[in-house]
């Protein structure tokens, strides 16, 4: 790898970090207190798979660069500019969620998202195909990250749809 790798491996962790580091006594405990689904992973599961799928995203554009002879000429402005989109739209995702709290800007932002990754993972087959592959899990992330959300903003609006204990009935 070359020495601009680095670069993009750590540019996707520059949003959240901001985020954090801004927002940070307004994060304190709070992905505990809401009344999350069961099947919710817990918030340190969360926090490793956004780091996890960011490093992907970072290697994935990086090959894309690569191949496309580095610099930043004309040939990248489509396929690294859909990207750098795609991952201002990821950092608005994690300030919604985490930082202001609003569940339903946060899944409309997600979906918004999901359509972006699908389409730089479509103009980044005919480029390298494994970085392509490389955001299929993204993708899997986001359906997870989504539904967590819709439940969250779901139940903050309709209280009655929240789960009942086993062998109690809801009036």
């Amino acid at each position: 790898m070359q020495p601009q790798g680095a670069i993009f491996l750590a540019l996707p962790h520059l949003g959240p970090i901001l985020l954090w580091l801004l927002t940070r006594h307004r994060m304190s405990g709070w992905y505990d207190n809401p009344k999350k689904p069961p099947w919710c992973p817990p918030h340190k599961v969360l926090l490793a798979g956004w780091i996890t799928i960011y490093f992907v995203m970072g290697y994935a554009s990086y090959l894309v660069w690569k191949d496309l002879g580095g610099g930043f000429g004309r040939p990248l402005a489509l396929p690294l500019g859909l990207y750098a989109v795609q991952l201002a739209v990821s950092w608005a995702v994690l300030i919604f969620f985490f930082a202001a709290h609003t569940h339903g800007l946060a899944l409309l932002h997600l979906l918004l998202l999901y359509g972006l990754v699908v389409s730089t993972a479509l103009i980044w087959h005919p480029i390298n195909k494994l970085a392509a592959v490389l955001l299929l899990p993204y993708l899997a992330w986001l359906t997870v990250t989504a539904s967590i959300a819709y439940r969250l903003w779901r139940d903050s609006l309709c209280p009655n749809h929240q789960p009942q204990p086993m062998g109690e009935k809801s009036d």
